[in-house]
């Protein structure tokens, strides 16, 4: 049987290209880094298309996208070796933190399962090709659709104007539904996600493996989702203030982990920081010290850049200058900081580069590929996680 285990921590800082620029967009609404998500890239000229599959069961348990509509979820049955493991891989795509930004939402994909893709493309972490994702092509594989604003995580409700903050639910119908589909048989579990997924992947870490008896072999991992509690260009907490807006208004505070709620405020437990040292669960955290999301939309936003300095260093690190570097090197060291007691668990694993990237387990060139960024001559995918006899 085929048995996953976690390689030994890696921290290397290796410059590479990979992201230039982006378009400039609102960071409290939709991220178009995070858009990317659906891009076929070249390196996979035929990817799987899988369907969506809306939860009917939702609807009785109040579990409903920010409209009101069924969440739902990809999935691509495992076999052979693979029959009885499970990858469940939670979508990101940001967070709306008030009623304006939310409205919108509901009428984007990420807030109305009316607007979701029928069909997806599995790709990366999620391919079905034993060359591109020789670890866990023939798994089960399950991509749940994001819907709610707020890392799967609020429960409340905002009824003038019509909108569901509903994400505790929505994890709570997929992974129920799940269950009962086969995996509550899994041998071995692997909840990931990215971006915000990635962080939901952190919250909900020791949840997921509770859902599972002790045999189980469960694990998580995040992408992308260790976002800081970082002070900004112009010397304020451009994110702490978005999480807040996200915490009080979807009425997070209520699924917090309670080890951290007891000794800090709701919005200092939505920040990874605060909550990776307490997880009993086995962690793996994949990140960019030089996470162009956070860059863009949290260290340097337009809202805290009014003259336009940072606008060129944003979007292309290229431009930055001497001084501008020196303050992103800043934010690279305080990621680093704020994962050394992390690292000191030999249960817990880290693949920290100095890429200018945000997310990097979806894309085929990013995850397993010939140029994919490696550390000790292991990319991403055989440096994360590991399958042996």
């Amino acid at each position: 049987m085929m048995k996953l285990s976690w390689v030994w921590i890696v921290i290397a800082i290796a410059f590479l290209q990979l992201v230039t620029g982006f378009l400039d967009f609102n960071e409290t609404e939709l991220s178009l880094i995070e858009a990317y998500d659906y891009g076929v890239s070249k390196l996979n000229y035929n990817p799987l298309m899988v369907g969506l599959t809306l939860i009917a069961s939702a609807s009785a348990k109040g579990a409903v996208c920010l409209d009101g509509t069924l969440p739902g979820y990809h999935w691509h049955r495992g076999y052979g070796s693979g029959a009885n493991n499970w990858l469940i891989h939670l979508e990101g795509g940001g967070w709306c933190n008030n009623v304006r930004t939310c409205v919108y939402r509901k009428k984007t994909r990420r807030g109305s399962s009316t607007y979701m893709e029928k069909q997806i493309p599995f790709t990366g972490i999620l391919s079905d090709k034993a060359d591109q994702n020789p670890d866990f092509f023939n798994w089960n594989r399950v991509k749940v659709r994001y819907c709610d604003g707020a890392s799967f995580t609020g429960d409340t409700e905002n009824k003038a104007a019509k909108l569901q903050f509903r994400g505790q639910r929505i994890w709570l119908a997929a992974t129920e539904d799940l269950m009962s589909r086969g995996m509550r048989n899994a041998k071995q579990a692997l909840l990931s996600g990215c971006s915000a997924g990635g962080l939901a992947s952190i919250l909900h870490c020791d949840e997921f493996r509770n859902m599972f008896p002790r045999t189980s072999k469960v694990k998580c991992l995040s992408d992308a989702g260790l976002f800081l509690d970082a002070v900004d260009v112009s010397g304020g907490r451009t994110l702490r203030s978005l999480y807040n807006g996200v915490v009080g208004l979807q009425g997070v505070q209520h699924n917090l982990p309670r080890i951290c709620t007891i000794h800090r405020d709701p919005t200092s437990c939505f920040f990874p920081q605060n909550l990776i040292s307490n997880i009993r669960t086995p962690l793996f955290i994949l990140n960019a010290a030089y996470d162009s999301w956070q860059i863009q939309s949290s260290i340097a936003p337009p809202s805290a850049d009014p003259h336009g300095y940072w606008h060129e260093c944003r979007l292309n690190h290229a431009k930055c200058s001497a001084s501008q570097m020196r303050f992103l090197q800043g934010f690279r060291i305080e990621m680093l900081n704020v994962i050394k007691g992390f690292s000191q668990s030999r249960e817990n694993g880290l693949f920290i580069n100095s890429c200018f990237a945000h997310c990097q387990t979806e894309r085929q060139n990013t995850w397993f590929a010939a140029n994919s960024p490696e550390i000790r001559n292991k990319p991403l995918e055989i440096g994360i996680l590991t399958e042996q006899a």
